[in-house]
């Protein structure tokens, strides 16, 4: 039936068109901003877990930032920790140089301080941006941001790497050991019962330096060794064990006949055998530094631990020698330099037999300090280090997931443009033809 009032095909001709008109909008809108959805109304959920995800990829490039300050501070520390490093291992060498007898230890002291004062001024110099983890200032750890964790639940929280501060300062008020004066018991027994050498009697430091005679030592003959023990420790126990009748290394080669004393104030945390481990520290580093090695190329005395506070001397230079001990109460421990950095540094003075002593078993406990101190930097870099690599390569992937998500396939929209604009073509023309169907009816009435 036709009718000039109800163009049945010119409506579904018109429909068609708009629905081309739209499709080919949305495919345009696509190609100009490269994006298949570009707001809510194109895709409600897929455009809120972008926008999400966007979001995550701003917070990620603030942690880079952080990042790269973290990597800035901890690198400048730990360079300040290595150049400590070596300038106490260049210190270290002018006091084995001062274990001998006949050099200049005035002037090599002099060197010591120029050192010291170049420790300090690089530890004060190492910092970033005003923040300094190697002076001491703090103990408090530093945070440097390295992530944000969302949780299923859509949580978010933020994650550190924690850097500890490692303590280099040489300034402050060190502990300076303190030989006691106080007499320990009334009798050789009760100082025997503290420190004990065979044969002999131990002597008492009370009331003034000790007098390491014949008849107050034990010889020991070459090939033979001796042991001494460590009967108590308390916190100001004086401990000494005097050697006579060394070979001692001189600086142009030859040998000559020396006496050293070693000396240890126990602290409040000491037991017999941290008392015992220190003076074998002690005399391996002298011996190592300032004795010579006997017939055979092995070492000429060497020291070790026995069980429960013993301390074994061993005598192979081919000569006899004596060894005496002394002890007393009411001493103060000296600064080993760990929790107080490097303020122990202070209290080096090799210009005395008993100071190069002291020198000598301190300098490889700073050592380690700095060391550690390095190594822990250098840990803690690496893993930051590590978190960057790993925030820029994740900010690279959410990026792409994002593209994924909203980004159009331009190869695709193309084709569906060409296509679209073909049909908008075809339905124009078609709308045409239904809209002259009416003009058919007129024929009817001529």
């Amino acid at each position: 039936m036709s009718s000039i009032l109800t163009n049945s095909s010119a409506m579904v001709a018109l429909q068609t068109l708009r629905g081309i008109n739209k499709n080919l909008a949305q495919t345009q809108s696509e190609i100009s901003t490269g994006k298949s959805v570009g707001s809510a109304r194109d895709n409600a959920a897929v455009w809120a877990i972008s926008k999400t995800m966007e979001s995550d990829v701003n917070g990620f490039r603030a942690i880079s930032d952080s990042l790269a300050l973290g990597q800035s501070t901890v690198a400048v520390a730990r360079q300040a920790a290595e150049t400590t490093t070596d300038l106490l291992t260049q210190m270290k060498g002018l006091i084995v140089a001062a274990q001998e007898e006949n050099v200049d230890r005035a002037k090599i002291q002099t060197d010591i301080v120029a050192l010291r004062e170049q420790i300090s001024s690089v530890i004060n110099a190492a910092q970033f941006n005003g923040l300094n983890l190697v002076n001491g200032s703090s103990t408090q750890a530093v945070n440097v941001l390295s992530s944000l964790d969302r949780d299923s639940n859509g949580n978010v929280n933020a994650a550190n790497i924690s850097v500890a501060r490692q303590s280099l300062s040489v300034s402050g008020t060190p502990a300076t050991q303190t030989i006691g004066t106080t007499q320990v018991g009334t009798t050789p027994a009760d100082r025997d019962a503290l420190f004990s050498v065979p044969g002999v009697d131990t002597q008492t430091m009370h009331g003034g330096p000790v007098t390491w005679a014949t008849a107050n030592t034990a010889e020991v003959t070459s090939g033979n060794d001796i042991t001494l023990t460590v009967g108590q420790a308390y916190n100001g126990a004086s401990f000494q064990i005097a050697l006579t009748g060394i070979n001692v290394l001189m600086q142009d080669g030859t040998q000559t006949v020396g006496n050293r004393v070693f000396s240890y104030v126990a602290g409040p945390n000491d037991g017999v055998a941290d008392v015992a481990s220190n003076m074998v520290d002690q005399l391996n580093a002298f011996f190592a530094a300032a004795t010579p090695a006997n017939g055979a190329g092995d070492p000429s005395y060497v020291a070790s631990l026995g069980t429960n506070g013993q301390i074994v001397i061993e005598n192979d230079s081919g000569a006899a020698m004596r060894v005496g001990a002394a002890v007393s109460a009411g001493g103060t421990p000296g600064a080993a330099g760990g929790a107080g950095g490097l303020q122990a540094l202070q209290t080096i003075n090799v210009t005395t037999n008993s100071g190069a002593d002291a020198a000598l078993a301190m300098i490889d406990d700073l050592i380690e300090v700095s060391v550690n101190a390095a190594a822990g930097f250098g840990s803690a870099q690496a893993r930051i280090d590590t978190q960057a690599e790993f925030i820029q390569n994740l900010m690279d992937s959410l990026t792409s997931g994002i593209g994924s998500l909203v980004d159009a396939d331009m190869e695709a929209a193309s084709a569906r443009l060409q296509a679209l604009q073909v049909q908008q073509q075809l339905a124009t023309q078609s709308l045409s033809i239904a809209n002259q169907q009416p003009q058919n009816i007129l024929a009817l009435f001529r």
